[in-house]
């Protein structure tokens, strides 16, 4: 037991700093019992500012007031809002970590690839439907490349749909195929920006020659030279 008190001692040290062990020491020192109260409530406010995890948790106040105790070595003689207690901490164990049990079907795809094709099985609209399944196709795709070099098709993305939703997501292959719909569209639209970029300036570079060729028509000569003028 001294072993573990000693190590949970320096794990408070390590969490709150040399400067509020300094403090926790400089009280416990301080003969006048009201004064070593009124510091350790300025000191626990402290603490709740370097620990402002410890909010989230139930009776926090009373966990610095056990931290503040602890680290006094279970020597603070105050007037404490909460009995101190330092087995309380020492004793404390964390709590238990739940691992998800289900594993994926496909541990390429994820779970979460499992529970956006659950939504998408509820899905009423038919439209809504294959717009789904052709974003869970382009996701799919994506995430079998990143896992596997190899390339995939179309026909095993759309297999492997059907598999994970039983049945329910379905559409027709050829059609997919055809207008490459589970292939990124990003480029594609970029190309299309571009060009429809190009086709603009293109245009207004040709109504500027037009323009100029305009101002390079042969002009009347207005101007009278001075004998005629004398005439």
């Amino acid at each position: 037991m001294e072993a573990s008190t000693t190590f949970k001692q320096d794990l408070l040290l390590r969490e709150y700093g040399r400067n509020v062990q300094d403090l926790v020491n400089y009280i416990t020192k301080v003969e006048d019992r009201a004064e070593r109260t009124r510091l350790s409530q300025l000191l626990i406010n402290l603490m709740a500012k370097l620990n402002p995890q410890l909010r989230d948790t139930q009776d926090y106040q009373q966990k610095l007031w056990n931290h503040l105790y602890v680290m006094s070595g279970s020597t603070l003689d105050v007037d404490a809002p909460y009995p101190l207690s330092a087995m309380e901490y020492l004793n404390d164990k964390p709590q238990k970590i739940e691992y998800p049990l289900n594993t994926p079907r496909y541990k390429h795809y994820g779970k979460n690839v499992e529970l956006l094709i659950e939504r998408a099985t509820e899905l009423e609209d038919p439209q809504e439907r294959d717009a789904a399944i052709v974003s869970l196709g382009k996701l799919m795709k994506t995430l079998y490349r990143s896992y596997n070099k190899d390339s995939i098709t179309d026909g095993v993305i759309l297999d492997d749909i059907r598999q994970l939703s039983k049945g329910k997501l379905d559409m027709d292959l050829a059609y997919i195929e055809r207008n490459s719909l589970f292939e990124s569209n990003v480029r594609p639209q970029q190309d299309n920006q571009s060009q429809s970029q190009n086709q603009r300036s293109s245009g207004n570079n040709n109504n500027q020659q037009q323009n100029r060729s305009g101002d390079n028509r042969p002009r009347k000569n207005t101007r009278t030279s001075s004998n005629q003028r004398n005439k």
